[in-house]
């Protein structure tokens, strides 16, 4: 399956016609609950990813949420 992911073209052969958002979030080893994801341009809330399917062509934006900071 071929997806863009923040703007880059990549190959998942790992992932099948049947793949879902969850299932690439594993692929790529992403820890579920610091990402939000944005699928052709719509946002998709985490509630369902398990059943938002990929289509090979998709275009994801994957951004990353990072702690830190004064206290």
């Amino acid at each position: 399956m071929q997806l863009v992911i923040n703007g880059q073209r990549r190959e998942f052969t790992e992932l099948t016609a049947s793949a879902k958002i969850s299932d690439l979030i594993t692929t790529l080893g992403l820890k579920n609950d610091r990402v939000a994801i944005e699928q052709n341009g719509e946002i998709v809330p985490r509630s369902f990813w398990a059943e938002t399917p990929l289509q090979s062509g998709d275009k994801l934006e994957i951004v990353h949420f990072v702690g830190g900071g004064r206290r």
